[in-house]
């Protein structure tokens, strides 16, 4: 097949720390396979070569942060046939969506010495929020794994086959002992997408939501499981205030927990 007749591919960062880029190249012999499948036309994360768009499939690690993000990424929907955004940042608006929570100038004043040149948005938010995504892949980062199941998808021209139960079926499926029940752990298992294999309780360590909220996720409960294992109210604030903070499950529940008096 010539290489103007494959399906073009394209890998865009936005705020993001290249981690689930890095998962792409963690492919290794499958990256070879799959570069035969597609023609890698913009990856700046492996290559400085690139090919101007429109592309067959866009990838997208990072969240909005900038102004010029903002419109950036509608440049990239623009060119793009189909998008798909991979891992927590871009999916949920990251680790930097605990700025969501405070004011973003406090942050920048205590960090940059010269803060009168730094332009940013107040908030970080999920790609979804700005143009239309044709697939979310979760992860902090996403599993390489799962990442080639969503472009076999594409090339196939099928919906991705992953799992949308929580991480305690990936648990009962592996045989491992619920972390909560056995020790008394605390887990955001019961409410965290699957896809990670379970890696924590794997190892007898609870869940951190690396992959974020679950489809339907009952955190009230899960909180209250947490509280009668003793946790107090101030880690199960913390707890849901992670990877994935400002998924909307994850944030009502946090706050739910904030300190009246100290809510950040």
């Amino acid at each position: 097949m010539a290489v103007r007749d494959r399906p073009t591919l394209a890998v865009w960062k936005f705020a993001s720390c290249d981690g689930c880029q890095l998962s792409l190249l963690d492919c290794e012999e499958s990256l070879l396979t799959l570069a035969g499948q597609l023609d890698i036309a913009y990856f700046v994360e492996a290559s400085s070569a690139f090919r101007a768009g429109p592309y067959d499939l866009s990838l997208v690690e990072g969240s909005i942060t900038t102004a010029a993000d903002a419109e950036r990424i509608r440049s990239v929907r623009a060119c793009s046939h189909r998008l798909v955004t991979i891992g927590a940042c871009a999916t949920a608006g990251g680790i930097q969506g605990l700025r969501n929570f405070a004011d973003v100038r406090d942050f920048v004043a205590a960090v940059y010495a010269s803060p009168e040149y730094i332009r940013t948005l107040a908030t970080s938010t999920p790609i979804a929020a700005h143009v239309p995504v044709d697939f979310e892949l979760r992860g902090c980062p996403i599993d390489k794994h799962q990442l080639l199941e969503v472009i076999s998808a594409f090339l196939a021209r099928r919906k991705p086959d992953l799992p949308e139960d929580s991480v305690c079926t990936s648990c009962k499926r592996a045989g491992i002992p619920c972390v909560m029940v056995t020790h008394g752990t605390p887990c955001l298992g019961p409410v965290t997408h699957a896809g990670c294999g379970a890696l924590c309780p794997a190892y007898a360590r609870g869940c951190y939501g690396c992959f974020g909220p679950a489809e339907q996720a009952n955190t009230a409960s899960l909180s209250r499981a947490w509280n009668a294992l003793g946790t107090d109210r101030r880690t199960l604030h913390r707890a849901f205030r992670s990877f994935n903070a400002a998924a909307d499950p994850f944030r009502m529940e946090s706050e739910a927990h904030a300190d009246p008096d100290h809510p950040r």
